[in-house]
């Protein structure tokens, strides 16, 4: 039966590679590389640098594939998340189906950790479903954003005590700070979120491309830096075609850990 690797490769640094991470891409018979088009080019090619930085294998060989542009979401994000995915899905059958021979391995590349807010798993179990092809699936995990910006701004990512909520941008304006976390980490927003929040006084620590030669980091009060943030991250989209970033949230006036 053919093998799935599904490989986590960090937040942008190479160096986020971890050893399980290296093995997988050296077991892989075939490894896809996805292109999202012009604009984001640097992504596929950060892929390319890892496989030839740390690909040994003398066997292995690189299988490029266009990744579908979602459409802008109109009266149902769920809808328009759904057939997106399932455009994909049929793509990546035709890959593990092609590509990959009976008793092979092939490998995808997912840009920080599978398991947090990528769909390749949730894909291809669509895949599955569809009992086209067979494979058999591993998952090897990678380093986060989240963990990348911990790391940028040098802080443990909950005080003492504290729970922390991993959310959306979109989420975030639907319905604001929770009141029960003490910390909240807003990934996939488009849309500068935090703008919507009333208090300024919420500290906010921002990062983007991180990890990368390209990180920009910046921390303070909402209020005196929310508007910087906003203009630094739009020129950097401009200058690079593309963004990437994550921030965490923290309401005033709680305990500072010890």
């Amino acid at each position: 039966m053919r093998k799935l690797l599904v490989i986590g490769i960090g937040a942008g640094n190479p160096n986020h590679m971890t050893v399980q991470a290296i093995a997988g891409l050296n077991r892989a018979d075939v490894l896809f590389i996805p292109d999202k088009g012009a604009g984001k080019n640097d992504l596929a090619e950060l892929r390319r640098e890892i496989c030839d930085r740390f690909v040994t294998n003398p066997k292995s060989r690189r299988v490029e594939f266009d990744v579908p542009v979602r459409a802008e979401p109109t009266s149902s994000y769920r809808s328009t998340v759904d057939d997106w995915h399932e455009a994909i899905a049929a793509i990546y059958e035709a890959l593990i189906r092609d590509e990959i021979s009976e008793n092979g391995c092939g490998a995808f590349l997912i840009w920080g950790d599978p398991s947090l807010y990528d769909s390749a798993l949730r894909i291809l179990e669509r895949v599955r479903l569809r009992e086209n092809v067979a494979f058999e699936l591993e998952v090897i995990p990678g380093i986060t954003a989240i963990q990348a910006l911990a790391a940028g701004h040098k802080m443990a990512l909950n005080r003492i005590g504290d729970s922390i909520l991993v959310t959306t941008g979109r989420r975030l304006t639907e319905e604001g700070l929770a009141s029960n976390a003490g910390s909240t980490v807003v990934m996939l927003d488009g849309k500068c979120a935090f703008n919507t929040l009333a208090d300024p006084d919420v500290v906010i620590h921002w990062g983007a491309y991180l990890g990368t030669p390209d990180e920009i980091i910046v921390s303070g009060r909402l209020g005196d830096v929310g508007t910087e943030i906003e203009k630094v991250r739009e020129e950097a989209r401009r200058q690079k075609g593309w963004i990437m970033d994550t921030y965490l949230l923290r309401k005033p006036g709680e305990p500072e850990d010890i």
